[in-house]
């Protein structure tokens, strides 16, 4: 239970960089060791939160996809996905350059300098025509060293070993990847992972007017959507039921 909350802490301030700082973090047990997590973390650039939740009968893997579901306002253009499916073979070698000596893996991110890394996605632009990812593209200021070490003594099986590292953070997990991309040509997933948005409002200190009148249209869609969806009257009468539990009569009829 421990570590799966530490885990999912890590993997979503870590593994997942849309420019999100967890600063709630909230552990839920039920009986036979179920589990489920509910955290949040806070862009300060644009004072906009972002929530991540965790059930841990979906969880197949702490690196692959865990999330049961993010939610949040807004969708970034770019952002560092190394849990996302399409990550596979940037994990891969991302946990192989990791477990190279210390001095060459200096040598590797010391070697991917900005203006290298602008030639290189012209580069890219000009032979396969994909959208330019100037900001994705730029190798973290700082970078633990000593963490590289630790890595390097520990020899990680796989992805979930090492980011399970104490002192593995945001800029260690960003170099790899940027050099498991940028010279080895496995490239991360830079789309962001945000599932669901608000629909009317959000969490922003002060409560989003009432938008009744889009709120009253999803309840007609939903109704729509069950009386022309093919299923037995039984099932269909279930589901009305249940769509007038939570809708004032007038409206759901």
């Amino acid at each position: 239970m421990q570590y799966a909350s530490k885990m999912s802490a890590k993997v979503d301030n870590t593994a997942i960089q849309a420019g999100y700082q967890l600063y709630h973090h909230s552990f839920f047990i039920i009986e036979k060791k179920k589990w489920a997590v509910i955290q949040q973390g806070m862009c300060l650039q644009d004072c906009t939160a972002r929530r991540y939740h965790w059930i841990s009968d979906a969880v197949q893997s702490f690196v692959v996809e865990p999330q049961s579901a993010i939610v949040g306002e807004t969708r970034r253009q770019t952002a560092l996905d190394m849990t996302a499916k399409e990550s596979e073979a940037c994990r891969k070698t991302s946990v192989d350059i990791a477990k190279e000596p210390p001095n060459k893996i200096v040598s590797l991110m010391t070697s991917v300098e900005p203006t290298a890394q602008r030639t290189l996605q012209d580069w890219f632009t000009e032979v396969s025509k994909r959208t330019p990812l100037p900001r994705a593209l730029v190798m973290p200021r700082k970078i633990n060293w000593n963490v590289l070490r630790q890595i390097y003594e520990f020899q990680p099986r796989n992805y979930e070993e090492l980011l399970a590292i104490r002192g593995v953070g945001p800029a260690t997990i960003r170099g790899l990847a940027l050099v498991a991309e940028l010279i080895y040509g496995d490239r991360p997933s830079w789309k962001d992972p945000v599932k669901y948005s608000f629909a009317y409002g959000g969490k922003d200190g002060v409560p989003f007017p009432v938008d009744r009148e889009s709120m009253d249209k999803s309840i007609q869609m939903l109704k729509l959507a069950v009386q022309e969806a093919k299923v037995g009257n039984d099932e269909k009468m279930r589901l009305l039921r249940r769509l007038r539990q939570f809708v004032p009569a007038e409206i759901s009829g």
